[in-house]
């Protein structure tokens, strides 16, 4: 079976049927312009600028950046310079305008945050996310070093997750990356924690061993490898779980190479997603609040003051 199964076919020239129709657009656009300035324009200039054009059109079908087509990587390097900067979690897209104390530039446009859209709109305790009509489900998983097994285990390990990935009829994404790791906190939580120890050579063994993490933390940045698998129901599923017992037959396949796979939990969902969107910030302690929810800081207890005796 070839690897390039989902590439798409030649029509014709060795074309794509995408290809074609921009090429056959750029020699439409050269034929209007030939038609309506031929009796105007010097024949040379009108050539010249057939080159030209016929240049960017041959370019334009044929390029590719970032694993793209030139044409859609350009419509999406538009949409990107034309979204706004600044999103909110709010829903701003009824605000009437910017408020009295908003500074206005000169320009007239006011650079004003645009409500931020996710696919996701809840999670649940459970750590299944709803997106709309379906919903999806995490599995969390460690890596499996297969250059210190045997060959007969490496193929063993290998035929079981084909069998896992043979099994798979909905849509699932794995996802592979690598976030660096505080050492620093650490360090400082072990230098707190030396003090407490009952004996002397426990004292110092974390203290040492704090020291060690605090110059490590100083000298190199350690990465740390995230293995997510996502499983996503389709939109004709009734069944409403459907993503969660899917997550759980995973962790049962995945279990049999060696690794410790777990379905994360609505805490742990949250964080994987957090440090998603920002992998170089750690999340914040005691959790994130809700885009709607009231945050309320209790009064500072009053020392009684005592009345002295006269």
């Amino acid at each position: 079976m070839p690897a390039d199964v989902d590439a798409p076919d030649k029509v014709a020239y060795g074309l794509t049927f995408h290809q074609l129709a921009i090429v056959a657009a750029g020699a439409l656009l050269y034929y209007g312009v030939w038609q309506a300035l031929n009796t105007v324009v010097p024949v040379p200039v009108l050539i010249g600028a057939g080159v030209v054009l016929g240049g960017l059109v041959i370019g334009l079908a044929l390029g590719r950046r970032d694993g793209l087509p030139l044409d859609e990587w350009l419509l999406h390097a538009i949409r990107h310079t034309r979204t706004p900067r600044s999103l909110a979690a709010a829903d701003v897209a009824t605000d009437p305008g910017a408020p009295d104390w908003v500074e206005t530039p000169k320009s007239g446009r006011t650079p004003l945050p645009a409500p931020l859209r996710l696919p996701a709109d809840a999670i649940d305790d459970d750590g299944e996310i709803s997106l709309g009509g379906a919903r999806a489900a995490i599995v969390g998983t460690t890596t499996v070093n297969l250059a210190l097994r045997t060959p007969d285990e490496q193929a063993a390990l290998i035929d079981s997750w084909g069998r896992w990935l043979n099994s798979l009829s909905t849509p699932t994404q794995i996802v592979v990356s690598a976030q660096p790791v505080d050492l620093a906190s650490h360090s400082r939580a072990l230098a707190a924690a030396a003090d407490a120890q009952p004996h002397p050579q426990l004292r110092a063994a974390c203290a040492d061993h704090a020291e060690f993490l605090g110059d490590l933390a100083s000298r190199r940045d350690p990465l740390r490898r995230q293995v997510l698998v996502v499983h996503r129901t389709t939109a004709g599923e009734r069944t409403g779980h459907a993503a969660r017992r899917r997550a759980d037959d995973t962790v049962r396949a995945l279990a049999g190479l060696g690794v410790s796979p777990r379905v994360l939990d609505g805490a742990a969902v949250t964080a994987a997603l957090t440090s998603a969107a920002d992998p170089y910030r750690p999340p914040r302690p005691g959790g994130l609040a809700a885009p709607d929810a009231v945050i309320t800081a209790s009064a500072p207890a009053r020392n009684p003051r005592k009345r002295r005796k006269p």
